[in-house]
């Protein structure tokens, strides 16, 4: 995959919104993210990431430049004039400043935007022909042209010098999505009805729009919007029409392989799980390290009639939650299950936790039905992501409706039953015992000597404690454990026997 440089990012943002202090890498170092800096958490390893120093006087950031260098980062940016050009250079890392006054969350916004919407437009990349077309559009239909999807998000823009502009294209391209407004929902309405090209009025504060609905075979893959200041080309609308062709075009390839690495990202993870993939080829493709593996079920059977179509619905569910947060993303469906891989470097477990709850509520009111899901224990590298995918299996299988959502460590003494009751019954010695006199006993008279035993131990043999647990009184739980030995021979003041019945009864006596 294609990544922007540090001198993409300023020739798509500029001065004097950052403003380069030094570059000892060089303008072709490559730009990946903007990651805000958190005092009260470890750096993570983030190659090609830009550092915004919050909280960190631009004249004490020195020791800030050298962590980030540690951690393969491209540059750090600094608030005002005072920033550590020294120290960054002898660090190897960029620094990049903007106004003091600047606010951080709009900074990175800002950068976010311009690193995500502007990539290197070599080797045929589609979303960087995308922004070649809307640059050729706005050239032959005369104003500043943006191409968007249908959900509104803008895909590409035009760079056109001298063409009019407004103040929501601008904020449109700086969110990569078009402000929102129920005049602006109406506008989209008729777009999307209309066969053709169509002008529209302008809305509060904008100009007109000419605009035009992308499509192929029927189905509607986006849109095309230029700004009408009111010296359109006479051929605008004939323009526009070819242009929307081509898109459809661009987009549909771009859909095509977009899907493709998804597969090729899919059919990777289901190996890595299993344990036949390579784990450091599969980490420099996937570009990570530390993961920990997530995994998402129905609880609906997979034979019921639309349990397939369910999963599946469930796998792009998890997918689409996963790239909003992570941005390219490996998910994969195997045997009914939604497994995602989710980078754990520097990443606290509590997030984890908290998007697969995002997900699983998501995903419980778009499907109807409920949805459960288990974190595995966070793995070093990838050749432990076999490790984390069975321990989140494992979860799975002890959840339920009053926990949906858990990480191994948190149920870790249920699946250790779990597991145990397994052994026991695959092991003659170990599933042979007096639990089953016990069992067959109340089966034939209809005693609760099994139910009255395992009130005992619970309650650690406190006989008052039994009994409040049972509903009955002392005696009569006293009365039961006598029967117990007189009927069956069970020596309940024998510790080894109290111990091996206790964990019969409770792991195999279900």
């Amino acid at each position: 995959m294609d990544v922007g440089t540090l001198g993409d990012l300023l020739d798509v943002v500029g001065e004097p919104s950052v403003r380069l202090r030094t570059a000892p890498a060089g303008l072709s170092a490559p730009v990946t993210e903007a990651l805000l800096y958190d005092a009260h958490a470890p750096l993570p390893r983030a190659p090609g990431a830009l550092l915004l120093a919050v909280g960190v006087p631009g004249a004490d950031a020195g020791p800030l430049t050298r962590a980030a260098a540690a951690a393969g980062m491209t540059g750090v940016v600094v608030r005002g004039t005072d920033g550590p050009v020294a120290e960054a250079e002898a660090a190897g890392v960029a620094l990049l400043s903007v106004d003091e006054d600047a606010a951080w969350h709009q900074v990175h916004l800002l950068l976010a935007s311009a690193i995500g919407a502007r990539p290197a437009t070599g080797g045929g990349d589609a979303r960087g022909e995308l922004f070649a077309l809307a640059d050729a559009v706005a050239a032959a239909v005369g104003g500043a042209t943006t191409i968007e999807d249908p959900g509104q998000r803008i895909l590409a823009y035009s760079t056109v010098p001298g063409q009019a502009t407004d103040e929501d294209r601008r904020q449109g391209i700086l969110g990569l999505r078009v402000p929102g407004s129920p005049e602006n929902t109406e506008q989209y309405r008729t777009v999307f009805a209309a066969p053709g090209p169509v002008r529209l009025p302008a809305l509060a504060g904008a100009l007109p729009r000419l605009a035009v609905a992308v499509r192929a075979g029927g189905e509607t893959l986006g849109s095309l919007w230029v700004v009408d200041d009111g010296r359109l080309a006479p051929d605008a609308e004939e323009a526009l029409t070819r242009g929307a062709s081509t898109a459809a075009l661009l987009l549909l390839r771009a859909r095509a392989a977009r899907d493709l690495a998804r597969h090729q990202d899919g059919d990777l993870l289901r190996r890595l799980l299993d344990g036949t993939a390579d784990p450091a080829a599969a980490g420099h493709r996937l570009g990570l390290d530390a993961v920990r593996v997530a995994a998402f079920v129905p609880d609906s059977p997979a034979s019921a009639p639309d349990g397939e179509q369910t999963a599946l619905r469930l796998l792009d569910l998890v997918r689409l939650q996963c790239e909003a947060r992570y941005g390219r993303h490996a998910c994969v469906l195997v045997d009914g299950v939604v497994y995602a891989l989710l980078p754990a470097s520097g990443e606290r477990a509590q997030r984890h936790r908290h998007l697969a709850e995002d997900i699983v509520r998501r995903a419980g009111q778009a499907l109807r039905v409920p949805v459960r899901a288990g974190l595995g224990e966070v793995a070093s590298s990838l050749a432990g992501a076999p490790a984390s995918r069975a321990d989140a299996d494992l979860v799975l299988r002890v959840l339920g409706p009053e926990l949906p959502v858990a990480c191994v460590t948190e149920v870790r003494p249920r699946i250790t039953l779990l597991r145990l009751a397994e052994v026991m019954r695959d092991c003659r010695e170990l599933s042979a015992g007096a639990w089953r006199a016990v069992l067959d006993h109340d089966a034939a008279h209809g005693t609760a000597h099994a139910h009255t035993l395992l009130a005992w131990f619970e309650a650690e043999c406190d006989m008052a404690g039994a009994a409040e647990r049972l509903g009955v009184h002392p005696n009569t739980c006293r009365y039961r454990l006598k029967q117990i030995h007189r009927q069956l021979g069970v020596d309940v003041h024998d510790p080894d026997e109290r111990l091996v019945l206790w964990l019969q009864l409770r792991v195999l006596g279900r």
